[in-house]
């Protein structure tokens, strides 16, 4: 479980985050929704530790972030798994290379070890033999499993999703929305996701947080929010036809 605690957050003296407060539970697929430049991007990274909390706190099981000494946050941070936008492969490396890049870094596992590890997790996301190829030599959906590998090669307690389906086509935006919603379910993983997909907030989306100008708005789960009475959320879930006609299906009932 992640707790966060009136999170702020300030760049140039402009706040992007005003006093953020929420909680993420454990085996359960939590999505953090809204527009660009809203937050959500930089709420996200303040979670992980990329950007310094200024005011508030994130609570790690009960340990708080803001507290711990630097071997604290290093021990915490093998804990994490990390999914970035663009998949963010090593060019010059191969896929199993790019999967056993945190083994290779955080851990005393023999080479064997290592890459029997990496081919598990490689198998796990439904990919075979590709070990020897490079990243260019792969598809995107491809390329995003093999980063989804990587992120679960140390058996993580936490898993942080930024924009997990960008560029991809939505048929292959659903294989990696499924897959992240069974490993979360399977490791039984704190799964935290940033995303703008309402396709995903419908598809996978247990617990949704809704940020607007920097503001908590909103948070409930994908059953709520076709019900939900707020100016801002309501653009941004009915951006698309389909939706709207859902909304109007829903209030004929």
């Amino acid at each position: 479980m992640i707790e966060v605690i009136n999170l702020s957050k300030s760049f140039d003296g402009k706040k992007i985050l005003k006093d953020v407060s929420t909680v993420f539970n454990k085996g359960q697929t939590n999505l953090i929704i809204g527009k660009s430049g809203s937050g959500k991007t930089v709420l996200l990274k303040s979670i992980v530790g990329l950007h310094t909390i200024e005011k508030g706190d994130v609570v790690y099981n009960g340990n708080s972030f803001v507290s711990m000494g630097s071997n604290e946050v290093r021990l915490l941070r093998q804990d994490m798994g990390m999914l970035f936008q663009g998949s963010a492969l090593f060019d010059s490396s191969t896929v199993e290379e790019n999967v056993r890049f945190p083994l290779d870094m955080l851990t005393n596992s023999s080479m064997e070890e290592r890459r029997d590890r990496a081919n598990f997790c490689l198998d796990r996301v439904n990919l075979t033999n590709v070990n020897h190829l490079y990243p260019s030599e792969i598809s995107g959906g491809m390329q995003k499993r093999v980063a989804i590998a990587r992120a679960i090669a140390l058996n993580p307690k936490y898993l942080f999703c930024d924009e997990p389906n960008s560029g991809l086509d939505p048929k292959t935006s659903i294989v990696i929305d499924e897959l992240i919603r069974e490993l979360t379910q399977e490791y039984n993983m704190t799964t935290i996701i940033n995303t703008h997909d309402m396709n995903s907030v419908m598809g996978i989306g247990d617990k949704i947080v809704f940020i607007n100008g920097g503001v908590k708005q909103w948070e409930g789960s994908k059953e709520d929010i076709f019900n939900v009475e707020n100016e801002a959320l309501e653009d941004f879930i009915f951006a698309s036809e389909l939706f709207r006609e859902v909304r109007a299906f829903n209030r004929k009932k």
